[in-house]
């Protein structure tokens, strides 16, 4: 009999998945050496090596290809045994696990400390990743549920507007256009972007408006992290689109205008969403409702121009 854990399973998985060890150690949270011992003594146990490494590249043994179509069923199975087990336990113990876009990171611990305050016996793991990872974890119910600013239209899920989510155009604070009334989109559009990566839900969302007006984004640079498209909108580089989130309530502290722009602000929402055949733990139920009760822990900005 082959005596193996249930950590050094949900690390092969990882590894086997992402064919990556440091992926895998930054979706576990954990280091690197701590993945790469889990492995070791799981191949020890089962007496054949399950991975080999050619060059930077990881593939998967026939005794690896076995496993992770073994494994990945268990952990599913095992999954739903937790999920049981809190159920039985009701509210008062738990884990409620969140993937949730980068952007959010600018809101969801408000939401999160009171949750946590209201029920001390829940952990909460939170999974703050671009849109496409959070897309690849619903497609493997990793979690329990999702937040993101565009759902997808090709998935049957449940998809529940929380929160506002206003997308605003930025300059640096010196900029020529920083303080005009009435900016055409034609104008903006000739002016040089700095926007998020392809795929993100911001980057969606702006080039179907340019797209519907005939108009195409100059894209100077593309980066992952709001807080470098703001940086490099301060410092001039050109104009960014960003959720209004991301700004502190002045935003001229960020050392950036929000131009007053045609179309602009674009208003739309944040989403908490979930596959829909799947069944929600007491714990997701829980956080829905208190989601639901408690939005206005996130509205406090004041109103940002908006064009005639």
């Amino acid at each position: 009999m082959l005596h193996v854990t249930l950590r050094q399973l949900r690390t092969f998985e990882a590894v086997a998945r992402l064919r990556s060890f440091s992926r895998a150690a930054d979706e576990q949270h954990v280091t690197q050496p701590t993945v790469s011992k889990q492995i070791r003594l799981l191949q020890e146990t089962v007496g054949l090596p399950l991975l080999e490494q050619i060059g930077k590249r990881i593939y998967l043994t026939q005794a690896g290809e076995a496993l992770y179509a073994t494994c990945g069923g268990w952990l599913e199975t095992w999954g739903r045994f937790e999920q049981t087990i809190a159920d039985l336990k009701g509210i008062k113990q738990g884990r409620l696990r969140i993937a949730t876009v980068t952007t959010t990171k600018y809101f969801m611990p408000r939401l999160l400390g009171p949750f946590c305050n209201t029920y001390p016996g829940i952990d909460i793991a939170l999974e703050v990743v671009n849109r496409d990872r959070v897309l690849e974890r619903m497609a493997r119910n990793q979690d329990d549920l999702y937040v993101m600013g565009v759902p997808p239209d090709d998935l049957d899920i449940v998809r529940e507007p929380f929160l506002e989510n206003t997308l605003v155009v930025l300059a640096a604070a010196t900029h020529p256009l920083a303080g005009r009334s009435d900016i055409t989109l034609d104008e903006v559009a000739k002016e040089p972007f700095i926007l998020r990566e392809h795929g993100s839900g911001t980057r969606l969302t702006v080039e179907r408006v340019f797209r519907e007006r005939g108009l195409s984004l100059s894209v100077r640079m593309e980066l992952g992290s709001n807080e470098a498209i703001k940086q490099a909108v301060a410092g001039g580089l050109g104009l960014g689109i960003l959720s209004l989130s991301t700004l502190h309530a002045d935003p001229r502290l960020d050392e950036v205008a929000v131009l007053d722009v045609e179309n602009f602000p674009i208003r739309r929402h944040w989403y908490v969403v979930w596959p829909r055949d799947k069944e929600l733990s007491v714990v997701a139920k829980a956080f829905l409702d208190f989601l639901r009760g408690h939005v206005d822990l996130l509205t406090h900005r004041e109103p940002v121009p908006t064009s005639a």
